[in-house]
């Protein structure tokens, strides 16, 4: 059995079903925690519906003394699987050993799902066809699903998932009517909480799928090489599209029980997306080094507030409710951490370029001011960008007044950065930022930087959303017409017999073909206007055309030929709309949840926080080069970093489900 299932997976390009690496463990881990968790929640959900039920005082002090000790084991789970979620060093690229990680998003983990036996008898009740002659096809899909669990990581494993997601669509219109239940049921985890949802339908497969390519896609980018300009062309790539099918996600799914993809979480993962994106392009833009040349450090001080804006409106993004709750807060401290460091990393930049550079006669006089003039919302004391440029004490005094802000800014990086125990163990993000400090305090010239910068990353939906796919189940005819939501009469066999070569009906349509303009007369007995032919002979005619079907019945002789047709049957809704969601093991009807929550509908004031910076690391070959270049703080990063995120407190199972009622 072991071989049949290797085999299988062996034939799916982009799944690694039995490798052993440290993403992999990582999420076998994930996968046992979260399967520890619904069972603490089912003796817990036993315990509660017990306690409501009884009357005996003995008996409650037992079930709340069990419900206390099962409400422990909850909050350690979810304490271990918090550091798991902060796992960052299982994702970075293998020989990276001078850059500070950035975050890649965990796999959704699913249970097996078993297609064969509800697709064999509706393929037969529905379709009157064989459904045991499905049995390869059934196994495709299967076996595709069962690879999805575990992708590759690059663009054969993003490749497979879009293959299944754009399989999901045929597959639901073949078997999934929204009037009648398959008795098939898709169970995931929240990649944050662990916890379960199972529902019937489709949805959850579909938006679960996209998750998990977005999720595929920050690992690709977390695994890039960025100490080169390939690398981090990639980085750059894979976080944008990353973000294009979060944000694609967001806006198609919108009432999927889960946290983890709920409207703000979805909009706080955008964002991180596109921070570390920008990240990397301030990297790109000083791998070569940075001339030490008046609009060449503007330059960078720009795109490095840029980074740090971007990073602050994560961080705000991540301490808003119902965020808080259930992202790590080694995210949260990360994203503020780097906040601060870029912010102070501006001000570094705008002082070196006051400090170190004199207006000079074959100087651009007009586009300094202009830059400058970016730089200040308010210039102090009522002097203008001009005086500043041309004025020596003024230029000392404003470069002074940005290194003094530098040095607060990287000293309020520092002491965020040790008040997070996970952070503490990260060596290198120590030392890039006590390099940074140093640095500033050398030169005492630091710089921020208020202004507002062009967005330099876009979100983008990858090409591989758009992988082409053929129906496993095509042989059951044209989509079109052969889906779940036509009922249809068991296949009924006509004789043709021709008199004077006149069948005594005309035929219609592209395929199937239909049977038109019937004659009273005709001598096919039990042949109705309206049939659709689905066989001439022993060839089977549901995807020819007209033309095609004509030439099996041009040379019909005086014996004849037999015929298949299927007539459409009335289709009546026999059971109600609405979908089941378990979570928890305990069923719910689910309309709208209070997952809905989006910080847009928030008054943009509430969001109104000072720009801060955040923290980057910095290549090993960065090093001052010469008085003409300058270059950023560099570390080397060694060992391995374990992760241990303190515990919260688990949601009662009766406040999360009433969140879903």
């Amino acid at each position: 059995v072991h071989d049949t299932i290797l085999s299988r997976f062996i034939l799916q390009n982009g799944c690694n079903p039995f490798a052993q690496t440290g993403r992999s463990k990582l999420q076998n881990k994930r996968a046992t925690v979260n399967q520890q968790i619904i069972k603490q929640m089912r003796i817990r959900a036993g315990a509660e519906n017990l306690l409501k039920a009884s009357s005996n005082n003995k008996v409650k002090d037992m079930v709340l003394l069990e419900l206390s000790y099962v409400n422990s084991n909850l909050q350690l789970l979810m304490g271990e699987l918090e550091g798991l979620n902060s796992s960052v060093d299982v994702y970075q690229n293998a020989q990276e050993t001078t850059n500070i990680p950035v975050i890649a998003l965990g796999l959704k983990e699913t249970k097996e799902v078993d297609f064969s036996t509800a697709f064999k008898d509706l393929i037969r009740d529905h379709y009157n066809e064989n459904g045991n002659s499905f049995e390869d096809q059934i196994a495709d899909l299967m076996d595709l699903r069962q690879a999805c669990r575990t992708p590759s990581r690059n663009e054969s494993g993003v490749e497979l998932l879009a293959k299944y997601s754009n399989h999901l669509p045929l597959v639901e219109s073949r078997f999934f009517a929204p009037n009648r239940p398959t008795g098939i049921f898709f169970t995931w985890y929240d990649s944050f909480t662990g916890v379960p949802v199972c529902q019937q339908n489709l949805s959850l497969e579909k938006a679960s799928i996209l998750f998990n390519m977005a999720a595929l896609y920050s690992q690709i980018g977390t695994r890039s090489n960025r100490q080169t300009a390939v690398g981090l062309d990639e980085a750059i790539s894979s976080f944008e599209k990353a973000a294009g099918i979060l944000n694609l996600l967001k806006e198609t799914y919108t009432h999927i029980p889960s946290y983890d993809m709920s409207p703000a979480m979805l909009s706080m993962l955008i964002r991180l997306m596109i921070a570390q994106a920008q990240e990397c392009l301030f990297e790109k833009t000083a791998l070569p080094g940075v001339r030490n040349h008046f609009s060449s450090l503007m330059k960078m001080a720009q795109e490095a507030a840029k980074v740090s804006e971007i990073y602050d409106q994560v961080h705000q993004s991540m301490i808003q409710t119902p965020i808080k709750d259930n992202v790590p807060t080694f995210w949260s401290t990360m994203s503020q951490v780097k906040t601060n460091h870029y912010r102070s990393m501006a001000h570094y930049f705008v002082a070196s370029a006051l400090l170190d550079h004199e207006l000079g006669p074959s100087d651009d006089e007009d586009q300094q001011e202009k830059t400058l003039s970016q730089v200040y919302d308010q210039l102090p004391d009522k002097c203008s960008p001009l005086d500043i440029l041309k004025r020596k004490d003024e230029r000392s005094r404003m470069g002074k007044a940005h290194i003094r802000r530098a040095i607060t800014g990287h000293e309020e990086a520092l002491r965020i950065y040790s008040l997070c125990p996970n952070l503490t163990k990260l060596d290198a993000l120590q030392d890039i930022l006590k390099a940074s400090h140093m640095r500033t305090l050398e030169k005492y010239n630091e710089y921020e930087d208020e202004e507002e910068f062009a967005d330099y990353t876009e979100m983008e939906v990858p090409a591989a959303v758009k992988v082409k796919v053929i129906d496993f189940f095509q042989r059951l005819g044209p989509l079109s017409v052969f889906s779940a939501r036509q009922r249809w009469t068991a296949p009924r066999t006509v004789q043709l017999v021709p008199q004077d070569r006149d069948l005594g009906f005309t035929l219609k349509g592209e395929s199937p073909v239909q049977v038109v303009s019937l004659d009273p007369l005709c001598p096919a007995d039990g042949l109705k206007e309206g049939d659709y032919l689905v066989a001439v002979g022993d060839t089977d005619c549901k995807w020819m055309s007209v033309g095609e079907v004509m030439r099996l019945l041009k040379d019909v002789d005086e014996e004849g030929i037999t015929i298949q047709v299927v007539s459409m049957m009335d289709s009546n809704p026999s059971v109600p709309t609405k979908s089941a969601t378990f979570s928890g093991n305990l069923p719910k009807t689910y309309s709208m949840i209070c997952l809905a929550y989006d910080d847009k509908d928030k008054n943009s004031k509430s969001h109104k926080v000072s720009k801060k910076s955040s923290f980057l690391s910095w290549g090993l070959k960065n090093k001052l080069k010469s008085a003409s270049t300058l270059s950023l703080p560099t570390t080397d990063q060694s060992g391995t970093m374990p992760w241990n995120k303190p515990c919260r407190t688990f949601p009662s199972s009766s406040s999360y489900n009433e969140s879903l009622s």
